[in-house]
């Protein structure tokens, strides 16, 4: 399979139109690490230390807007599939015949729910229902942890990415202070390269940072709301639940239970 994707890869980018984008590129790169003012000409003239930082910085912001645009599709999916299970089950108003497949929050809960009913059928209601509350709490902190995952590099680029664009820009400034003593001058010419490429990092920094805390709080947002929906499946899962046990009581219909023990 490596060989066969090695192979169409190749094939692509051995095209004319591949091949003539690719020279474009190289040309444009090149015409960039000229203008030692530039961005690409900073970053080529930077120190190892610099670049380094730089190049962190740069992987770090494009990790975030990653997550945050997959969490924000996954959040979006997750949301309609518990908004669709809760308005299905309380149309329903019964756990009895209700089918729910799938690893979603609310197929766990409803299975979780007959599982229990099923396996206590001698127990008592009150049993049935304090394992239930038990074991849907359990199912709720679990898709709630889920929904959470990757916000955290979200808050460490939010929190330390200005810091290292600003170790790096210190570094430069040394650097820089350290040639003016080298050469003996003072001409702002020589001086502000160095002190502008020092200054990029912190740039960078800032782009990556920024964005960061923006997404953090807009997800943790959208995670709270998750969070409140999840405790509202896992209320109506229970009070269902509660209702076919009081209703098994009742002799005015069938046993729910006596019907799922046999």
């Amino acid at each position: 399979m490596n060989r066969l994707w090695y192979a169409v890869a190749a094939s692509v980018f051995a095209t004319p139109a591949a091949a003539q984008s690719m020279e474009s590129l190289n040309e444009w790169l090149t015409e960039a690490g000229q203008d030692h003012m530039s961005p690409v000409g900073m970053y080529l003239a930077a120190d190892i230390v610099v670049k380094g930082v730089m190049v962190t910085l740069f992987v770090a912001s494009v990790l975030v807007w990653a997550v945050f645009v997959a969490k924000l599709l996954s959040l979006g999916a997750a949301k309609a599939r518990l908004r669709r299970g809760y308005r299905n089950l309380d149309e329903r108003g019964t756990l009895e015949g209700v089918h729910f497949r799938g690893r979603a929050p609310m197929s766990v809960m409803i299975r979780t729910a007959q599982e229990e009913r099923d396996r206590s059928v001698r127990g008592s209601a009150d049993g049935i229902k304090e394992r239930t509350k038990n074991a849907l709490g359990r199912i709720e902190t679990g898709a709630a942890r889920k929904a959470s995952a990757g916000t955290a590099l979200l808050a460490i680029t939010g929190s330390s990415a200005p810091f290292i664009g600003l170790f790096g820009t210190v570094w430069g400034i040394m650097n820089s202070f350290i040639s003016i003593a080298e050469t003996n001058t003072t001409n702002l010419a020589v001086v502000a390269p160095g002190i502008a490429e020092a200054l990029l990092a912190t740039a960078i920094g800032l782009v990556a940072a920024i964005p960061a805390v923006i997404f953090y709080n807009l997800l943790a947002r959208s995670i709270g709301g998750y969070r409140v929906m999840l405790g509202d499946a896992s209320a109506l899962v229970y009070r269902t639940l509660s209702r076919d046990l009081d209703l098994a009581k009742s002799p005015a219909r069938p046993s729910i239970i006596a019907s799922a023990a046999e």
